[in-house]
């Protein structure tokens, strides 16, 4: 029996939080990315605010499916890196509650979250679709908003080319119109010109009402004979003219039945049904031009210049062409090549023409196979983006809107990448539709998998540090001390055991340096046959880090400055590189690699020798720096 105890509300209330925020926030950044794509559709139309508004609407009902994934995997990242970061989720596995059970309650909200988002894409989503690509055709077929620039012929009006020389914006008025009327005809053309005027939409706005003001008007009068060749016209001078010019500006709505083909309008039912229609469609035609092709296309023209006669007597059942045509005489020759070089060229033609409404058939097919996987993939995609961004948070144990922000955004484009890439691929038929169509989960689901294992096995998978010391070891690189003055000391150093221990060091550092002449190249054979570890060298190296521990406590900060220098060293990296014998005599194998090592090897061994007269040198100050404190203690 599933029991809902408060940790489980705890997490959940703190996941559906953030989970709003980020679900609007992802869904309005969409928007505003669809909107761009469109900007240019809008503007200038001069639309009505239920009309942007269901643009609006619709746009949202469509990428709902695609904004849910992304707020997912942020608002995951974003719970429990805030959990890392408060050490909540450290509280709550060492009351012992494995990573899992904590994340449950958030699983199954995703799982409904992926049902929800599989029933927009397959009820709300195909209508949606099918009115918002309907709206969209229907704006852009609407007519534009009356914008007259200046000094540009204005022909947006059907029938009329209006010149506008100035435009005043304080008052609307217009200075030095010209009108061009032409629909009566371009022969009956209405000229009209006007100082000034103004032009106005009409309250059912189906009419522009034009009001002009000391102008003149020109007209060209129908001529009596066809054959005159003097044309009569009327011109009229006015104070004020008014007139009305017809531009129905009414937004209505187109009829949707042509896009019922598109694959994006249809559910999985009606997607199924398509494929059947348009897999029954491609066999037929195909049958078609196989028959055709094979009562027209194959016939031997050469066969046609043979006595059908001799060859019913002869019952020839194969006839090689070759030697027929070798027998004809030259002119036969050029004419039959010029007889089958023109039917290649017409055969070519028309089977290209047949292939591209073939090829249009499958692509239409591939399309619609795609779609009826993207339905499925899209809501896995809700649950597998929670079992990233969760072990994802809980690793790098960062809230907030900075790190979780970056790393979700650089997951969704490379998912993005994937699924958009393979699906275009996937379509275009160089690969599986279905293939090119799963490739995204394929590719992200064991990344959540990994992910969720790594971070229920509290793995440093993604632990800065691991790394940064994986490449100091590689490149040779060494961290500095950094010794600080201790506010509350404990145990005062024993300074006279401290210089007793002091030379005993120095003694094994000089024997060290002078019986094994570290700066001189060593034995090739021996680097890679011995795994031996360095004994000396780790008990010079644990006896100097006793004694920089010991020191450490005391209070004059001159002597900590002088233990700073003691350097980290490297105990096994001047002998070999593998503790397994027969994996570093592979390495010596093979050549290239194996004389890398060896250099490397040699230059470990070089700065042995330097940090041993370091060590050397600093144990002497150290020495020197403790006496000077006996002596000021005995001083005073």
């Amino acid at each position: 029996m599933l029991r809902i105890k408060k940790l489980d509300i705890f997490v959940l209330k703190s996941f559906l939080l953030l989970f709003a925020g980020t679900f609007f926030i992802c869904l309005f950044i969409f928007m505003m990315q669809f909107l761009w794509r469109y900007v240019d559709e809008l503007v200038g139309k001069g639309l009505e605010m239920d009309v942007l508004a269901q643009f609006f609407f619709l746009s949202a009902l469509t990428l709902i499916p695609l904004s849910l994934p992304l707020a997912i995997l942020l608002a995951a990242l974003m719970t429990f890196g805030n959990f890392g970061e408060r050490y909540e989720l450290l509280s709550m596995k060492a009351a012992g509650i494995p990573l899992l059970r904590i994340m449950r309650p958030v699983v199954l909200f995703c799982v409904f979250l992926g049902v929800v988002s599989f029933y927009f894409q397959n009820i709300i989503g195909p209508k949606a679709q099918k009115d918002l690509w309907t709206l969209l055709v229907s704006i852009k077929q609407a007519s534009p908003e009356v914008d007259i620039p200046e000094g540009v012929f204005y022909s947006d009006i059907e029938g009329y080319n209006i010149y506008v020389k100035h435009k005043d914006r304080e008052t609307g008025m217009l200075k030095d119109i010209l009108i061009y009327n032409f629909s009566d005809g371009f022969e009956n053309a209405h000229i009209i010109w006007g100082e000034e005027g103004s032009l106005e939409l009409t309250a059912d706005k189906k009419h522009l009402y034009l009001h002009l003001y000391n102008g003149e008007q020109f007209e060209n009068l129908r001529s009596q004979s066809v054959i005159s060749r003097n044309v009569p016209y009327r011109r009229e001078s006015f104070r004020e003219k008014h007139t009305l010019i017809d531009f129905d500006t009414n937004f209505e709505t187109v009829d949707g039945n042509f896009l019922n083909q598109r694959s994006d309008i249809k559910n999985m039912r009606e997607i199924s049904q398509a494929i059947d229609s348009l897999s029954t469609y491609v066999d037929s035609v195909g049958r078609a031009m196989h028959k055709d092709m094979m009562q027209t296309t194959y016939r031997q023209p050469v066969m046609n210049r043979v006595d059908s006669i001799k060859a019913e007597k002869a019952k020839l059942t194969m006839i090689n062409t070759d030697s027929v045509f070798n027998s004809l005489p030259s002119a036969e020759k050029l004419k039959v090549l010029t007889d089958t070089e023109r039917r290649i060229s017409s055969l070519l033609s028309e089977w290209n023409m047949k292939t591209f409404m073939t090829r249009d058939a499958d692509n239409n097919i591939l399309r619609h196979k795609s779609d009826w996987h993207k339905k499925i993939t899209l809501s896995l995609a809700c649950i597998i983006f929670f079992f990233i961004g969760a072990p994802l948070g809980a690793i790098i144990r960062k809230g907030g809107l900075g790190m979780p922000v970056v790393i979700s955004v650089l997951i969704f484009v490379l998912y993005y990448i994937i699924d958009s890439g393979a699906t275009r691929v996937g379509r275009s038929g160089e690969m599986n539709v279905v293939l090119g169509t799963w490739m995204s989960t394929l590719v992200l689901a064991p990344l959540g998998a990994f992910l969720t294992y790594k971070s229920n096995k509290d793995s440093v998978v993604f632990n800065i540090d691991v790394y940064a010391a994986f490449f100091r070891k590689l490149l040779g690189l060494r961290l500095s001390r950094h010794l600080f003055k201790k506010e509350v000391i404990i145990h005062t150093p024993d300074y006279a055991n401290d210089v007793l221990l002091l030379d005993t060091l120095i003694g094994e550092c000089e024997d060290y340096a002078r019986t094994h002449k570290l700066l001189g190249p060593p034995n090739y054979f021996r680097v890679f046959t011995n795994n031996e570890h360095d004994d000396v060298i780790a008990g010079i190296s644990q006896q100097m880090e006793g004694l920089v521990e010991e020191l450490s406590n005391t209070k004059d900060t001159i002597l900590l400055n002088y233990l700073n220098n003691y350097p980290f060293l490297s105990v096994k990296a001047h002998k070999s590189l593998f503790d397994n014998r027969w994996l570093n005599a592979l390495c010596g194998l093979v050549i290239p690699a194996g004389l890398l090592i060896w250099l490397n090897i040699w230059r470990y061994r070089v700065r042995l020798d330097k940090d041993l007269k370091v060590i050397v040198k600093t144990s002497r100050d150290v020495q020197n720096r403790i006496r000077d404190i006996y002596d000021n203690d005995k001083q005073q």
